[in-house]
């Protein structure tokens, strides 16, 4: 049996000379032509950034004004959770007399910008800015004030950070503890003061 020879499209120069039928045929080239554009415009815009992808990492910018000593706030920075914490005098001082218990006491390793690597791990002692996630598995951990009663921290607990995934604990400039699972602090994002009251997550430019 004679296999069968794929058929050639007809080009224009092997249509008979037929005002009729050439007509037509330029029309649904043109047709055909114009379905399939129409069809790679969304696949080719697809690739192009939305407006919240674009938006994801630009700077965040975080009020302070309506945090209380002690307290915090969460926003959201390409994706990740970030911490504001408003630290006290006493939250400050409990940063001290623990450095021996630390895997990273100053601060040496990568995980902060160069105007952060202190024992406050910040630009203004006071205000305290880091990304809520667990340098072990990236848990999220919770808040564990001095005295909270976490039956899973030692009595002598300074006040801090604890991931109950699996048990990582780091203090409250965000610095881990010794024998834990997570191997490294937690993270500073760049920030800058835009004001007195007004931080930008993500710029530090003129940090």
């Amino acid at each position: 049996m004679t296999p069968s020879l794929p058929v050639a499209c007809p080009s224009l120069a092997a249509v008979p000379d037929d005002p009729d039928k050439r007509q037509w045929l330029i029309a649904a080239g043109v047709a055909g032509g114009a379905a399939t554009l129409v069809a790679a415009v969304p696949f080719a815009s697809s690739f192009a950034p939305s407006e919240r992808a674009k938006a994801a990492g630009g700077p965040v910018e975080v009020d302070l004004a309506d945090i209380p000593p002690g307290g915090s706030k969460t926003v959201e920075w390409r994706g990740k959770p970030v911490w504001v914490v408003r630290r006290t005098p006493d939250m400050l001082a409990a940063l001290q007399g623990h450095d021996g218990e630390l895997v990273d006491p100053q601060s040496a390793r990568d995980q902060q910008p160069a105007y952060a690597q202190n024992p406050a791990r910040a630009i203004r002692p006071e205000v305290f800015v880091a990304i809520g996630l667990c340098t072990h598995l990236g848990c999220s951990p919770t808040p564990a004030p001095q005295g909270g009663g976490n039956p899973s921290l030692p009595a002598d607990w300074p006040g801090g950070f604890f991931c109950p995934c699996h048990g990582s604990t780091f203090d409250g400039a965000g610095r881990v503890f010794r024998n834990k699972p997570a191997p490294t602090n937690l993270e500073i994002p760049p920030h800058r003061y835009a004001s007195d009251t007004r931080i930008l997550i993500g710029d530090d430019a003129a940090a």
